[in-house]
């Protein structure tokens, strides 16, 4: 017999060999029925897993987020089984669970339009019904590879490959007469899906090699009931509303042009407004924060690169200006487009000596960086290739360094809740990867020791975090505040880094107490991310109507007829000497038109001014928000918009 501990501490005693599947049925018939996959000892296990010794067991449903993982890598398994069936002469690459849902990657001599994907999902669905039964299977290299030749599935091939050296059985799953390359976990059966939607089809290149061979990639959803279907279509519905990529260009925010580049987006006036707002925010507050603003060169020398180690680890994402066969020629000028600051940055330390008490030494910047992302990763402003970003730096002795990131948090987090986007992020522990050492620099030695560090940090500040290996600094750990856009997409919105090497490769000194030479740690941190980026979260949070304190326009006001321009133009002026943001409608429309106008722009307060209004020295005023205000004194609306403003309410 084997004693199994459950997530409440129970414990239960089975026959060894006995599997997941079964312990799940013996507690409750309901957990078995939604149970998707398990964790064993903390590592995720398929639900055909026996167990033969004492163990901690954690049995998983959709409602768990490496639950949902497998309930839609089976499904993807049902996609790429439906392919098959319609179009045999497809090869299939790739198929995994994603954050949002499941996609694969299909290498087809056409590609999927819209009528093939209501095919394959309606052969989905009779595979759904057919409820077959999911069978796991190991095999020997030489095997793996005699079935998949027999298939001619070159991609599951080279996977494979991949796969010999290490003297590995290869894990397949098969569902009826599909059989495909997969470590799992899934479902028992294909019956358990009981709703799902393919949502579109795009390009994708095979490894993510624009010179390799570019297949289709079919995204899907599926749940265990279909009301959870209609609630996530739903969702999308609302979310297409609130993309700031159709907000954006409809309110007039940015564009893009063709011939600019991809990743390359135009502020208009709007949107400049509201990232000089957020500027001058950020700058104004870092100041009373004790940082000390620097303004570095846009691009640098190849030589600052090597030493700063972006050169060998970050060259595929840089800019960088010349000849490609002389890039690596020690007798040419090579320059490249910064990346991001910190080496910049490093050369005001270096200006002269520096003293334990000039630590922490603290340099901000309003950074514009660029990256050069590959054009699939390209989305509005979210990601792009020149961007802004609130940047800084911080050298600090290592008795400084738990309170100079806990400050570096407490600002990341007051900025988050003074735009409103507190409630939307979650934090993230990002570590080395110790078995992919080649991407860092530094001793596994040093990278175990400062991890720890800012584990205990964590930990101490209260912090809810996960882990992350492998999404670490290629020069030290980091915090990663994470936000999803909302169409579900994570991206980093804010990070705070410990860097614990670059210091000494810059022979960035600072004499100690003790009279001895020391290197500093550096702390990398934004304060509210990049700005581009920001913004498209707030269109999106907001659907458009920004805070007042953020609006490009805060006021706009409508004059009832052409004889009354004049007087509009007065209160506007008398309302921008006191520093609100204010347009004058005086086009020839009717007011109606006028007020659904500026409530389409999402304008928060509208002022109108009719014969009555300029007798009696008052305005008409409606809000975006609550409607008719009615008439006030223009002083007394000005009390009440500066006040709003100065408060930066988020209503």
């Amino acid at each position: 017999m084997i004693t199994v501990t459950l997530k409440d501490g129970s414990q239960k005693s089975f026959d060894k060999g006995t599997n997941v599947a079964d312990i799940a049925k013996e507690i409750s018939m309901g957990l078995f029925r939604a149970a998707t996959c398990a964790k064993i000892d903390g590592k995720i296990a398929d639900l055909r897993t026996k167990i033969e010794t004492d163990c901690h067991l954690e049995i998983l449903t959709f409602e768990d987020e490496e639950g949902k993982k497998a309930f839609w890598h089976t499904a993807s398994h049902i996609l790429a089984q439906a392919v098959k069936r319609l179009y045999p002469e497809a090869r299939l690459a790739i198929g995994p669970a994603i954050d949002n849902g499941f996609y694969y990657d299909i290498d087809h001599s056409t590609p999927f339009s819209q009528e093939d994907l209501e095919k394959i999902e309606q052969e989905m669905n009779k595979i759904v019904k057919e409820d077959l039964p999911i069978i796991r299977e190991e095999l020997s290299y030489d095997e793996a590879v005699k079935l998949f030749e027999s298939l001619g599935e070159i991609y599951k091939l080279e996977l494979i490959d991949e796969h010999s050296s290490k003297g590995e059985n290869i894990s397949v799953y098969r569902q009826g007469e599909f059989v495909d390359l997969c470590a799992g976990p899934h479902l028992l059966s294909t019956g358990s899906v009981k709703a799902l939607k393919l949502t579109q089809a795009t390009g994708a290149y095979w490894r993510g090699d624009s010179s390799k061979q570019q297949l289709t990639r079919i995204y899907g959803i599926s749940f265990p009931k279909k009301s959870q279907l209609e609630e996530y279509l739903a969702a999308v519905e609302e979310a297409k509303k609130r993309d700031h990529n159709k907000i954006g260009r409809e309110l007039e925010y940015f564009t893009t042009v063709d011939i600019i580049g991809q990743g390359l987006p135009i502020l208009l006036p709007k949107g400049t407004a509201v990232i000089r707002t957020l500027q001058r925010f950020v700058e104004d507050e870092e100041e009373k924060r004790g940082y000390l603003q620097t303004k570095t060169p846009l691009f640098a020398k190849r030589e600052l690169y090597k030493i700063s180690g972006h050169w060998d680890h970050y060259r595929d994402g840089m800019f960088i200006m010349g000849d490609p066969a002389k890039f690596d020629d020690p007798n040419e000028e090579i320059f490249a487009l910064r990346p991001m600051t910190c080496p910049f940055q490093f050369q005001a330390y270096l200006t002269r000596t520096r003293s334990y008490r000039d630590l922490p030494l603290r340099y901000n910047e309003t950074s514009t960086l660029f990256r050069n992302e590959s054009s699939g990763e390209m989305h509005g402003l979210i990601r792009v290739r020149q961007f802004t970003i609130s940047e800084a730096h911080i050298a600090c002795t290592p008795e400084q360094l738990e309170k100079e990131f806990a400050d570096c948090l407490d600002l990341a987090r007051y900025m988050l809740t003074t735009i409103g986007l507190e409630e939307d992020v979650s934090y993230r522990f990002s570590k080395w990867d110790e078995n992919n050492r080649e991407k860092y620099i530094g001793s596994p030695e040093a990278w175990e020791e400062v991890q720890n560090k800012m584990r205990n940090i964590l930990l101490d500040l209260g912090l809810k975090f996960t882990e992350a290996d492998g999404e670490a600094a290629f020069y030290g750990p980091k915090l990663d505040i994470q936000i999803r856009n909302v169409h579900g997409k994570e991206d980093t919105l804010i990070t705070i880094q410990i860097d614990f090497q670059l210091a000494e490769r810059f022979g960035m000194e600072y004499v100690d107490k003790d009279g001895q030479k020391k290197y500093p740690y550096i702390i990398h941190r934004t304060s509210i991310g990049c700005y581009e980026r920001t913004l498209a979260l707030l269109l999106e949070k907001y659907a458009g109507a920004l805070p007042t304190w953020l609006s490009p326009e805060q006021v706009r006001v409508i004059p009832v007829a052409d004889r009354l321009i004049d007087a509009a133009e007065k209160a506007a002026g008398v309302l921008r000497q006191n520093g609100v943001k204010v347009q004058v409608d005086s086009r020839k429309e009717g007011v109606g038109y006028k007020i659904r106008a500026a409530q389409i722009e999402k304008v928060p307060y509208m002022l109108i001014i009719g014969d009555k209004e300029v007798e009696s020295g008052n305005v008409s005023v409606r809000s975006r928000k609550s409607g008719d205000l009615g008439s006030m004194p223009l002083s007394e609306f000005i009390d009440k918009i500066v006040e709003e403003i100065r408060t930066k309410a988020n209503n």
